[in-house]
């Protein structure tokens, strides 16, 4: 497989309805470096390089919340050197681009866990975080050792360690307890890379998301790449269940 590489990002979106919330399960770092001969490690730092580019596209489409799924609980099981090199990587990008985000009014919410980050991390994402909370631009939501059933299961265990009353259990109430507790369900769940899987991402958060699945491998996913999935987006009517 190929990857599409010519795109250049355009500052005014031509679809007919924005999704509101994009999540982007970015796939194919990989096999990105692979094809040009390169290391693994390459394929992730160009991974990360696309994000700021891919931040800016979709602020400029007038998207509100951006979730990257950056690292999954799953990942820990990858070579040492891989893991090691894109914990590092992250260190490295966070600390080098929170300020131009937070300059441009994105706000870094983390979703996941955070006490198997090293310390580094940990500080890195944390400031970024607390730095850019008072900004008002695109929510940009980070999925660093992000798994979708452990958060269900970490939202029950604080309902329980808080005492929640059954009878005051419900949907709404339950999705305060997520790591979204403040963003809207997703709209728009897109995976590069050409595979189908959801991959254990925001299981709750995308019940009733439209799926678009990419060919284009993630570094090379910007610009036109993100036009043809809003195009596909606005080719289907949501129905959330409902006859219509």
């Amino acid at each position: 497989m190929t990857s599409n590489t010519k795109a250049s990002p355009r500052t005014k979106n031509l679809a007919k309805n924005v999704p509101r919330h994009v999540a982007i399960i970015m796939d194919g770092n990989g096999r990105w470096a692979v094809a040009r001969g390169l290391d693994v490690s390459e394929g992730h730092h160009a991974g990360y390089e696309n994000i700021r580019r891919v931040v800016n596209d979709f602020a400029n489409r007038g998207v509100e919340y951006l979730t990257l799924y950056a690292f999954s609980t799953e990942n820990w099981d990858r070579p040492e050197t891989e893991v090691n090199g894109i914990l590092n990587l992250a260190i490295a990008v966070i600390a080098h681009e929170a300020q131009e985000l937070h300059e441009n009014g994105v706000r870094i919410k983390h979703l996941g866990r955070v006490d198997r980050l090293s310390p580094e991390l940990r500080v890195e994402l944390e400031q970024a975080v607390e730095m850019t909370a008072g900004n008002t631009g695109l929510t940009l939501g980070i999925a660093f050792d992000y798994g979708g059933r452990a958060e269900i299961v970490q939202a029950a265990k604080r309902m329980v360690e808080e005492t929640v009353s059954p009878d005051e259990v419900d949907e709404q109430k339950f999705s305060e307890f997520l790591y979204t507790s403040d963003m809207p369900d997703v709209d728009l769940l897109i995976r590069t890379g050409g595979d189908f899987r959801i991959s254990n991402f925001l299981l709750w958060q995308t019940a009733y998301s439209e799926f678009y699945s990419s060919e284009t491998w993630w570094p090379d996913f910007f610009g036109e790449r993100i036009d043809e999935a809003f195009d596909a987006f606005n080719e289907r009517k949501r129905r959330f269940g409902k006859r219509v």
